[in-house]
């Protein structure tokens, strides 16, 4: 007989065995209630990951038990099978109920965990929120199909019965003694005994070698939450003893953990994250912005706890994503660090969340189901009734007015770690100091470059437009190269030899001629990108090493991670980056940091645009100078007077945000007020704009809720759609959706034009 061993099924089988109440245990892990004896044809309510209106009816056939909420079920849908979740019997019922004899039945369960209380309950939450279908939700959470099929098998060999009088040759007995306490493929046993695959599978055919089948994935590390990490100092005890201390007594409660770059944050949180581990079978969440970005992350994870952490992120592969997503429903992944959809993961008991660089624009999805990742973690938390940190150096003004409301506890840090100081910073006012015509690096940043590259030191130069340069036109006839797909410019990627819309993607190479005029040599590129820049700092510093760090660059883990050891080894003198750069790395040797155009956020309507630029700018900021060589940072502006630089030379950024939240506040603006955008999207362009007129005429009449729009949007076409916005604002929290909900559901739809909400959105493009 061949045995079945893996990382649940072996648990399992085990608990089974040492079960003495075998019914109770069986009850328990095939997901059925036992309890009605008739074992009557039963309704079976079924949520499904798709954007319907509701839960569906399926039935149970008689002698078949109902199985619980919360279990994996296959069930028909329109001519095929679909895997779904048994919903709660009071959950999104809508219509009327067919008769039980005229359901179809369930095809079959899946031997799954139940899916947890608290995760139906926050994908309840979020649709409501969101206002979005709960099957949309649910399909976030079943993001990984071939974790809901069954895992694949591998034979491996233990020791079986030598039988009496079986030939032993040389090679058969350096087989058997290599045979160990753990299963081995039949190609590992081989090559351990150096003989040929034939002698493995004649000792299987005589029963001295015994065949198991092993799944394929196997069980992640477990954390030593033993290994010493760094000695803390004063604040960060303190801080980090809140957490544990919190941690210990359970509940639910929000941190602050607002600290400098620099500051240690990372270990303060780390210590929580021990706490909660001390409890068997719990397990812990760390949300970070972009997980492809956090190769010393992950290193730093590694060295602290002895095993890496299970990654979930959109990059991973599928056989990677089905391994971590049972070990999560299985309980046996006690640690996940993941980018904004880990939150929809299937955690068995979740014990402790961490939100890293909680400030990060990229945890806001703008596709799809529209949510913040930060937000919805709090709700998370509160569902699983569990602490929650929100780690920041500069914290969103959301985050901060809870903070000072009481809602959350801030702990705050405000030394670097070890001997580092904070960045001098000092501005170049280009009005004054500008480049030199077609260059790009004002005259004092090109000397303080020059000096530090002498000193054996780095230099970090930040711009945020990734390519050559955003514009190409024609100098005869005044064209602009535009995608056809979108109202936007190409942008130059001269490194590649094309152009690229960075909206949809669309992609065409480099021409040597006007597409509209055919003028030969009359193309010239207009503003600075990543690669222009590293053009000129080329041809300034011809012996320096240069890299350029961005998203077109660093296509995968694997090369960030290489990009990141390079600085980190001292193999470059200069890094060019985008925002990439900015992501919480630490160079020992980087003392220089350049911001080429500081005042580049700040142009546009939005009303967080201060904010962010500020954001970036200290995250920037802070990879000069964290070890014990000081740092600068040289700000290129147009505008020296401005809030947002002035901030940052005089390193008041608590004045800086107190502004803005004075200014929000006024106008009842978020975090005060609560705006919905309302988009519309469609091929015929006074379809759309019909829609928008409908919608506006058909606004209800709300005490302290206006209605603005439509318009076309700043981005009024992408990827060939037209698309118009409207925005509604009410001047207090929380109290929009049921108004949008009953307003857009009342209002007649034209077909072909798709609406999408974003409750509180992030971009006004």
């Amino acid at each position: 007989m061949i045995a079945v061993i893996g990382a649940a099924s072996y648990a399992i089988g085990q608990r089974y065995l040492n079960t003495p109440h075998r019914t109770a245990f069986l009850t328990d892990q095939t997901n059925f209630d036992l309890n009605d004896s008739d074992m009557k044809p039963a309704r079976v309510r079924v949520l499904l990951p798709l954007p319907l209106k509701g839960v569906l009816d399926y039935r149970m056939l008689p002698g078949e038990a109902k199985p619980l909420p919360g279990t994996y079920v296959q069930v028909p849908l329109s001519g095929r099978s679909a895997v779904g979740v048994v919903w709660d019997e009071d959950k999104h019922v809508g219509g009327k109920q067919l008769p039980l004899e005229k359901l179809k039945s369930v095809e079959k369960t899946i031997a799954l965990p139940l899916m947890a209380d608290d995760l139906r309950q926050f994908i309840d939450w979020v649709a409501a929120y969101t206002l979005s279908s709960a099957g949309a939700v649910l399909r976030m959470a079943l993001s990984s199909p071939a974790a809901l099929a069954d895992v694949p098998v591998r034979t491996h060999y233990i020791m079986g019965e030598v039988p009496e009088g079986l030939r032993m040759t040389p090679a058969r007995q350096s087989v058997l003694d290599a045979v160990g306490g753990e299963p081995q493929t039949g190609s590992q046993l081989a090559e351990k005994a150096g003989v040929s695959a034939a002698v493995v599978s004649g000792l299987a055919k005589t029963g001295a070698l015994q065949p198991v089948e092993v799944s394929v994935d196997r069980p992640f590390g477990l954390p030593d939450v033993s290994i010493e990490g760094p000695s803390l100092s004063g604040e960060q005890q303190t801080a980090s003893q809140a957490i544990r201390d919190c941690v210990w007594e359970g509940g639910f409660k929000p941190f602050l953990l607002d600290g400098i770059t620099g500051s240690g944050k990372t270990e303060v949180y780390f210590e929580g994250l021990i706490e909660a581990l001390k409890e068997d079978s719990v397990q812990v969440l760390v949300l970070v912005p972009e997980i492809a970005l956090t190769s010393q992350w992950l290193t730093r994870f590694e060295a602290r706890f002895g095993t890496k952490p299970v990654v979930w992120h959109s990059d991973i592969g599928i056989a990677a994503r089905r391994r971590a997503w049972r070990a999560v429903a299985s309980g046996q992944a006690r640690v996940v660090v993941g980018a904004r959809s880990a939150l929809f993961l299937p955690f068995k008991k979740l014990g402790f969340i961490t939100v890293d660089e909680e400030h990060d624009p990229s945890f806001k999805q703008e596709e799809g189901v529209m949510y913040h990742a930060r937000d919805m973690a709090i709700v998370r938390a509160k569902l699983a009734d569990c602490p929650i940190v929100l780690a920041s150096a500069t914290p969103s003004l959301e985050t901060l007015v809870n903070a000072d409301s009481g809602k959350y506890e801030k702990l705050v840090l405000r030394e670097r770690f070890g001997a580092a100081l904070l960045p001098t910073m000092k501005a170049i006012d280009l009005r004054a100091d500008a480049p030199s015509a077609g260059q790009w690096l004002a005259p004092p940043l090109v000397a303080a470059m020059k000096q530090t590259i002498a000193n054996g030191e780095q230099v970090m130069l930040f711009l945020n437009r990734r390519g050559y340069a955003p514009l190409t036109l024609c100098r005869t006839c005044g064209h602009r190269i535009e995608c056809p797909s979108c109202s936007t410019w190409l942008v130059e990627h001269r490194f590649r030899k094309e152009l690229q819309c960075h909206q949809c993607g669309f992609v065409r190479p480099s021409p040597q001629l006007c597409p509209e005029c055919e003028s030969e040599d009359s193309l010239v590129a207009c503003g600075p990108g990543v690669e222009r820049l590293f053009e000129e700092v080329s041809s300034e510093f011809s012996d320096a090493r240069i890299a350029v760090m961005t998203s077109d660059t660093m296509t995968n883990p694997r090369l960030t991670a290489e990009m990141v050891g390079q600085i980190a080894d001292g193999q470059l003198d200069i890094v060019i980056g985008t925002q990439i750069v900015t992501k919480g790395y630490h160079f020992p040797n980087l003392t220089l940091v350049g911001v080429i155009d500081a005042d580049l956020g700040l142009r546009g309507g939005d009303l967080r645009a201060g904010e962010r630029t500020y954001q970036q700018l200290v995250q920037v900021a802070g990879r000069a100078g964290r070890a014990e060589k000081p740092g600068t940072v040289y700000l290129q502006t147009y505008e020296p007077e401005h809030p947002v630089v002035r901030a940052l030379l005089s390193g008041d950024g608590d004045a800086f945000m107190k502004a803005e939240q004075e200014a929000r506040q006024r106008y009842n603006m978020p975090p005060f007020g609560q705006l919905a955008s309302i988009i519309l999207s469609g091929v015929d362009m006074a379809a759309v704009m019909d829609q928008g007129r409908l919608l506006a005429t058909s606004a209800p009449s709300v005490k302290g809720v206006a209605f603005m729009g439509p318009a076309p949007a700043p981005l009024a076409r992408v990827r060939g759609l037209h698309r118009v916005r409207l925005l509604v604002h009410g001047d207090k929290r929380g109290g929009l959706q049921p108004i949008v909900r009953e307003w857009v559901r009342r209002t007649r739809q034209i077909k072909g034009v798709k609406i999408k909400i974003d409750i509180n959105p992030y971009s006004f493009l």
